[in-house]
């Protein structure tokens, strides 16, 4: 069990840094070959590649915008140059615009729903074709999908909005053997989080409520993500997982 996903291939966005890099080398360590999708981090994603080969695995790099569909097709145009198949794609590049909800537009509106609900579906008309036996398909929210954090809004409303079409993927994908699923992770300290104004106050109230332990990092994140593609997981479709070591119990 040393590799219990070995000869499967990945497509992981967001995977240049924080929990997508995280998601990706989690998931070469347990066998896969994977595909570090970045947006402008081209330095870093080579660097994730250079990490996953060291494992003995696969990995290439390859640039989209993840709420473009001709991007998102033209990375998976590269992406079968190198891999014919895919068997597990993580929904994890994300936007946000930090404001009070008075103060946000159309325009802020727009990103944070194209990039961060609208990719899955794009995401998964690209995979599903190259999904031939069955496959998994890994949204990650947050807890703003739930509960409202202030200057979130739009963020927490295109999360929930994730959560929702990743309940309708598992409806219509369940019979191809295709699982749809969400892991919401709660304060994680990432490079994101650096531009919370409130960064050090979200940091410390976790540590205070959540019962799990003080900190929840990128690769407790990853894990949750592993747990979700291992075969014993296979009846587990329509999901959101909760990864917030307590947090949410605690008041």
């Amino acid at each position: 069990m040393s590799e219990p996903l070995a000869g499967k291939v990945a497509f992981v966005t967001g995977a240049s840094r924080g929990i997508g890099r995280a998601t990706a080398l989690k998931l070469a360590r347990a066998g896969c070959d994977v595909a570090i999708v970045y947006r402008s981090s081209h330095d870093e994603a080579e660097a994730v590649c250079a990490a996953v080969r060291a494992l003995g695995r696969r990995a290439f790099a390859t640039q989209a915008d993840v709420s473009d569909p001709e991007s998102i097709a033209e990375a998976f145009a590269a992406f079968r140059q190198q891999f014919d198949h895919v068997d597990i794609v993580v929904s994890n590049a994300a936007i946000g615009v930090l404001r009070p909800a008075l103060e946000l537009t159309l325009k802020h509106w727009r990103r944070c729903m194209e990039t961060n609900a609208l990719a899955l579906n794009l995401l998964a008309q690209q995979a599903v074709p190259l999904m031939r036996d069955g496959g998994r398909i890994i949204g990650i929210s947050s807890l703003g999908a739930t509960r409202a954090i202030p200057h979130y809004a739009f963020i927490g409303a295109s999360k929930a909005a994730l959560e929702s079409v990743a309940r309708s993927l598992a409806q219509e994908l369940g019979p191809r053997g295709i699982r749809v699923n969400i892991v919401n992770a709660g304060v994680v300290d990432t490079d994101a989080l650096k531009y919370f104004p409130n960064r050090e106050q979200l940091l410390a109230e976790f540590a205070r409520r959540a019962p799990a332990g003080p900190t929840l990092t990128p690769e407790d994140v990853a894990n949750a993500v592993f747990l979700l593609c291992l075969p014993e997981a296979a009846m587990i479709t329509g999901h959101t997982l909760v990864v917030d070591g307590g947090y949410c119990i605690s008041g």
